[in-house]
């Protein structure tokens, strides 16, 4: 028997009639459960929806305003905080950086998928390339049309500096494939190992990795105070604490999907042992208090992912959860549900056009500028020192939305029995290195 839970499959198509009400149908037709998730023959779950929507949408907002291209003398774009100005908004990258979020999502997608899948009669081969070949179409397509650009500009003579800010902000993005490739690969032994060993014990493994790759990264294996050496040289460190990282929240998602993820009182021991974990690592053992790297600091808490990452992750897991079924039923109306259902089914289109929305903008400005014998422009190349980058900033994020949904297009249909389209493959994060 399949160690992924099976649930009762319900037609599509019915209508609700009184005794449906009683049960828990909608006036639509779809048998819901307490959680909200909608029980008809897409599958959907509407509080993992907007839960997504959030997430993707955190991210884009967190990269639109924390990444600065400043307008050099010679022409040129170099990136910049304004985290280092600004110190205060370091509470926003706690609510921006939604790179835990996107995992577990994904791994309760991934989960659905699979399960979908296997209930179709579809080989679990024949389902992890279909889905990553979903992953890497548009991937490439990226790629492709970047590289093209690129070498345009450098035969116009774009400056070394801007093309170099360029590639950074186009390739960036790209890093958490790496993990996401190799835990949807993982998503069949993970479930027969949740199965065996519960959600909670592997991601205490997982966790403990996770520190072990703090303590190399602070070299604490040379100082007496620390009794065993760590291995190796440290080359390890990364790879490892990126894997390890995201699996915690994965695991998570993968547990929800099966049913073994308690809802509320699990919900609030997520949020207050995260909340509780955050405030440990930077009043006690000196971690960095913003989500998201600040150049010029000695430690990035995502690069590679530390504990406060991870521990951020549960505080933001443990939040879904408490409030997944208010937010299913608040998008039940088809007014509030229909951008969430178009974001999501193009959710990695946005993620992996939204920075070179912001560059392309960015550029185009400085360009009409310096035709015009302007300066910089406020809130796309001015310093960001003050509040006021940040309100010219937010003047100018309509404007980026649009090109951006101009951009990305008509949302692929999502495939059957699962969450949108490519729920493995909307993740991102606050860009690598300002992360």
């Amino acid at each position: 028997m399949s160690t992924i839970e099976r649930q009762p499959a319900i037609s599509t198509g019915q209508r609700a009639t009184a005794e449906d009400r009683q049960h828990g149908r909608d006036d639509a037709g779809r048998d819901r459960d307490g959680a909200g998730r909608d029980r008809d023959g897409a599958g959907r779950d509407r509080g993992i929806d907007g839960l997504r929507a959030y997430a993707i949408g955190g991210v884009v907002l967190g990269h639109w305003l924390v990444t600065a291209l400043v307008l050099l003398p010679g022409g040129a774009l170099r990136p910049a905080s304004p985290l280092i100005a600004m110190p205060g908004l370091v509470p926003a990258t706690w609510l921006l950086e939604t790179l835990g979020l996107f995992f577990f999502v994904s791994g309760y997608g991934s989960a659905r998928s699979l399960r979908s899948a296997t209930d179709r009669g579809l080989g679990s081969t024949d389902w992890l390339r279909r889905r990553l070949g979903r992953l890497l179409r548009p991937v490439l397509l990226l790629l492709g049309g970047w590289l093209v650009a690129l070498a345009l500009a450098a035969a116009l003579g774009t400056p070394a500096a801007t093309l170099r800010t360029a590639a950074t902000l186009v390739i960036s993005p790209l890093w958490f494939l790496l993990p996401l490739v190799v835990l949807i690969a993982l998503t069949g032994p993970l479930s027969r190992a949740l199965h065996r060993y519960g959600a909670m014990r592997l991601s205490a493994v997982a966790v403990a990795l996770v520190a072990l790759g703090d303590l190399a990264g602070r070299n604490l294996s040379d100082t007496r105070d620390w009794p065993v050496p760590l291995p190796g040289d440290g080359s390890w460190r990364v790879p490892v604490a990126v894997l390890a990282a995201w699996l915690v929240p994965y695991l998570l998602g993968m547990a929800l999907a099966g049913g073994r993820l308690g809802e509320r009182r699990t919900g609030w021991w997520l949020l207050l042992g995260g909340a509780a974990g955050m405030t440990a690592l930077v009043w006690y053992a000196g971690y960095p208090a913003s989500a998201v790297g600040v150049p010029g600091a000695g430690m990035s808490n995502l690069d590679p992912p530390s504990l406060f990452a991870v521990s951020l992750a549960l505080a933001q897991i443990g939040v879904a959860l408490l409030i997944r079924p208010a937010l299913a039923g608040w998008l039940s109306r088809p007014g509030r549900w229909r951008p969430v259902h178009r974001l999501n089914g193009a959710a990695m289109s946005v993620y992996l056009w939204h920075q070179s929305t912001l560059l392309g903008v960015t550029a185009l400005a400085a360009l009409v500028a310096r035709l015009v014998g302007g300066g910089a422009v406020p809130g796309l190349h001015s310093a960001p020192d003050g509040p006021g980058w940040v309100l010219a900033r937010l003047a100018w994020l309509p404007l980026l939305g649009l090109v951006l949904a101009v951009l990305v297009g008509r949302p692929a249909r999502p495939e059957p029995g699962s969450t949108p389209r490519a729920v493995g493959a909307d993740l991102p994060r606050m860009r690598r290195r300002s992360g």
